[in-house]
């Protein structure tokens, strides 16, 4: 049966170098959360705690309202399913799914129908009797999936599951991993460095940074609202700009950046502006224009770059260097004067750092 997973104040250290720092993360029942960050953020460690991998400094982790901290991994019941795969060589797909059945004293005919039953739904039950050295990647890693959800955990956890496998067939088995997920209502932990794939996968997204959660939220609101800077570069706000505001009118706000430049805002569309921000863009938050009218930064137009969908300017401006996106129709040249001219949908206000 699932369960919830709370993780308290949560201290960890490697010696005398701490990796996480009073974390704390409350996952609901049937939830699948996933921890996103560059390596050494503190993800893994994370996971590894909550599996009894290892110890923490301080804190506390329950399951269920069971208190998981000072147990030992076999005591925990958690499914896990690795990047490397962790599948044994000389048994069969059958037996390697059917391995955590047996060590929990499920044997017979249970074992039998449970093992084939979690074959179907992977599609992997023509090949029940085939060694792990026999099975492409994708193959392996539904068997390592498999044999995670046959026992039934309460909690299920993901350590980069993915990895190891090629772009289209990454894509494949996370629309799998998501549809079992659900399907099942496990609770589950989701390890990943690749923000596409925790996007795609996820209830909730974790982003951390040294140990810390900076946003847990969900995918829309980490991509449209960013928490911070770091969480906006993080989710592909290129361009940071500092600004003030300098009027008040109705629905528009005029704020000023660095050099004199001045933009119009519409608070309807921003929503509420301090009077000091950070307007965070994308590229494609900043569009070229090469009309001289438009309200934008002007700027000097660099390095031209052909995305398919556009083409991406590296500008010149007195804010600074600022990346921003025009469109196929009308290429232009390094050196040509233009306006970037914010696009609400692709911006965000910041409080300053």
């Amino acid at each position: 049966m699932t369960q919830s997973l709370s993780i308290q104040s949560i201290t960890a250290h490697y010696g005398a170098t701490k990796v996480l720092e009073d974390l704390s993360l409350e996952i609901a029942e049937g939830e699948l959360v996933s921890l996103l960050g560059a390596s050494g953020c503190g993800k893994t460690t994370t996971l590894r705690l909550v599996a009894g991998f290892l110890e923490p400094t301080s804190g506390t982790i329950s399951l269920g309202g069971k208190d998981l901290t000072r147990l030992q991994a076999h005591q925990r019941n958690i499914g896990l399913v690795f990047q490397n795969y962790a599948l044994f060589p000389h048994l069969s797909v059958a037996d390697n799914v059917g391995f955590g059945l047996k060590q929990r004293g499920i044997s017979g005919d249970a074992k039998s129908k449970r093992v084939a039953a979690m074959l179907e739904r992977v599609g992997l039950a023509p090949l029940a009797d085939r060694l792990p050295g026999a099975l492409s990647g994708g193959q392996k890693q539904r068997v390592a999936l498999a044999r995670a959800l046959v026992i039934e955990p309460p909690l299920l956890m993901f350590d980069e599951p993915l990895s190891n496998l090629d772009a289209k067939l990454r894509v494949d088995m996370r629309v799998e991993i998501r549809q079992l997920q659900r399907a099942n209502g496990t609770t589950s932990v989701y390890v990943t460095h690749d923000q596409e794939e925790a996007f795609s996968i996820s209830d909730r997204v974790a982003i951390m940074h040294q140990g810390r959660i900076m946003q847990l939220d969900t995918p829309e609101v980490l991509y449209q609202r960013p928490a911070n800077a770091f969480v906006a570069r993080f989710v592909g706000f290129e361009n940071l700009i500092p600004m003030r505001v300098v009027a008040r009118g109705g629905a528009t706000v005029t704020a000023e950046a660095e050099g004199g430049v001045r933009l119009a805002l519409s608070a309807g569309r921003f929503g509420n502006i301090p009077d000091r921000f950070i307007l965070a863009c994308r590229a494609d938050g900043l569009a070229v224009s090469s009309d001289p009218m438009a309200e934008g930064i002007p700027a000097t137009l660099g390095l031209r770059t052909y995305l398919g969908r556009a083409y991406q300017y590296q500008c010149e401006t007195s804010i600074g260097h600022l990346t921003a996106n025009g469109p196929l129709t009308q290429p232009l040249a390094p050196g040509d004067q233009a306006k970037l001219v914010p696009v609400a949908e692709q911006c965000a206000i910041l409080k300053p750092e």
